[in-house]
């Protein structure tokens, strides 16, 4: 990412060039966190941990229900499939779903779902490089609708009006219609 080698890396943080290249490679199980935002600062990344409630056995559960709501608001000449890979060899990234049907026919609209905005600028470039890497020209931004969520959204302005230029209720007017959006959009569900 920075151009750095693994030697200057290790260096850097205090640890061996090889345990870092495992580390990189994920093949390190015992790296702890300190470590991994120490290697993260010296080449220019944040690194995040995150903690899930322990309510659900089902980490995903809240995007399975966001894409539940999302199901009954199609037309029922349209198809939704979820967690549909990229047609990349080695790509283990996936949509989080993909809608086929449309009349008159259409190219498929892939989905991406947020049950919580917490990095607009992180996810939106997620979303375009996943475009980008399967030829994609239109993603439906499907968010659940809660306060934070919509405040996150105003907070993000514009640079999410540009992505997303279809309004949410033409998209889901259409959707419900059995008609693509003809074009990018951000809904709330």
């Amino acid at each position: 990412m920075t151009g750095k080698t693994q030697q200057d890396v290790g260096r850097a943080v205090g640890m061996s060039y090889s345990n870092v290249g495992r580390i990189e490679r994920a093949a390190l199980p015992s790296a702890t966190v300190t470590q991994l935002a120490k290697i993260g600062a010296v080449v220019g990344l944040d690194v995040r941990v995150r903690a899930y409630p322990g309510g659900s056995p089902l980490r995903d559960a809240g995007q399975i229900a966001l894409f539940d709501r999302l199901r009954v608001r199609l037309s029922s000449n349209l198809v939704m499939r979820t967690e549909v890979p990229l047609q990349i060899e080695g790509d283990q990234r996936a949509w989080d779903a993909r809608i086929v049907g449309f009349e008159p026919a259409a190219d498929p609209l892939h989905a991406e779902g947020e049950t919580r905005l917490y990095d607009a600028q992180a996810q939106l470039r997620r979303i375009a490089l996943k475009a980008r890497d399967s030829g994609v020209d239109t993603v439906l931004r499907v968010i659940a609708d809660t306060p934070r969520n919509r405040a996150a959204i105003r907070a993000a302005g514009s640079m999410l009006t540009e992505a997303y230029p279809i309004r949410p209720r033409v998209a889901l007017s259409a959707l419900a219609a059995g008609r693509h959006p003809g074009g990018s959009a951000l809904v709330f569900i």
